[in-house]
């Protein structure tokens, strides 16, 4: 029996121990990392399925059974604890968090067309949302919010029309309309265990959504995520300009590469002269890209389409080309990619 996410099977996972054959009858233990697994009842009956069809065996008995602290400290729980078994087997090459330090600038919907362009560029993708109390990237992909799945040894993001996978608290409520009133720390669990113990696989790219201002979900994900970098977004409105400029200097204090700067809303074109008018005042995108010495990645334009799109759940049928050269920017100016957690260091 193979895992379809992990692509190994349970023997080799170390679940199965104490075989005993007696004539037709095949008696194991099947050693799960936790026996509040949600899915024991259909792993126990995939397995004896899979013994059954060996042919001579007319019986099978399966025992559960909990894996030993080391044995979950194997697979990357570490000190027995039930969290963090899916990050050893993930291999996510770049983590890029998208940063405005201001709302309204617009950080969720360049998050969501970053990964559109990406993927469109042959790129393995995900979003993970962490904007725990606001958040809107499900709203962008789904018109019914899908619900995550849990595997052998996490749970599963659900995936977009494109093959975008995606994680946020939105898809985990039993109504995308109730709040959530966390504190902080809770914040920052939930946080860390969209990290650990979401099943992501095999990634090119990681965007991570995060929510406006420079305090607690910021901080721990430049604290507990291996960020290949942040990108910035703003606005010509010098108010947003004020605000994203501290953003940048947390990201400076934390020692995380900035990768360059994004300017939504830069402009708008008319559909009768199909002139461009910079409804917010001129950009100012570039000089400040300057003036933080970082790259400077490109400018959005205002597109009502955008917005209709968003609401009904179908960002992924929005023209790109606009972003596909800020996703190649973005391409060449990342840095390495990260080593496979399964690597010899």
């Amino acid at each position: 029996m193979v895992d379809p996410e992990l692509r190994r099977s349970i023997v080799e996972l170390g679940m199965v121990r104490n075989v005993q054959v007696d004539n037709r009858r095949v008696k194991f233990t099947l050693a799960l990392t936790t026996l509040k697994c949600p899915l024991k009842d259909q792993i126990v009956a995939e397995a004896r399925r899979a013994v059954l069809s060996l042919g001579d065996v007319e019986e099978v008995e399966v025992d559960l059974a909990e894996m030993t602290d080391k044995e979950k400290e194997r697979l990357g729980t570490g000190g027995g604890k039930e969290v963090g078994v899916a990050e050893r087997f993930n291999y996510i090459r770049h983590v890029v968090a998208v940063m405005s330090g201001k709302g309204g600038v617009g950080k969720s919907l360049v998050s969501a067309l970053l990964a559109v362009a990406l993927r469109r560029e042959g790129q393995r993708v995900g979003i993970l949302d962490a904007d725990i109390t606001g958040p809107s990237i499900p709203k962008m992909f789904f018109r019914t919010l899908p619900r995550p799945k849990s595997g052998l040894v996490g749970i599963l993001p659900v995936e977009t029309q494109e093959g975008i996978k995606v994680m946020s608290i939105n898809l985990l409520l039993p109504s995308e309309d109730q709040a959530v009133i966390w504190r902080g720390p809770m914040i920052s669990t939930a946080i860390k265990q969209f990290w650990s113990d979401v099943l992501w696989g095999d990634l090119d790219w990681l965007v991570v959504d995060l929510p406006p201002g420079t305090s607690d979900a910021a901080l721990t994900v430049m604290q507990s995520l291996p960020l290949s970098g942040v990108v910035l977004v703003s606005s010509p409105q010098n108010l947003a300009e004020v605000v994203v400029r501290k953003a940048a200097h947390m990201v400076q204090m934390m020692q995380v590469p900035l990768l360059g700067l994004i300017e939504n809303m830069s402009y708008f074109v008319c559909p009768g002269d199909n002139q461009q008018y910079e409804i917010f005042g001129p950009s100012h995108g570039e000089e400040m890209a300057q003036r933080l010495k970082v790259a400077f990645l490109g400018r959005l334009p205002i597109d009502p389409r955008i917005s209709e799109l968003c609401d009904t759940g179908n960002i992924e049928a929005y023209p790109i080309e606009t972003f596909a050269f800020i996703a190649r920017n973005l391409m060449e100016i990342a840095p390495e990619p990260r080593r496979s957690p399964l690597q010899p260091q």
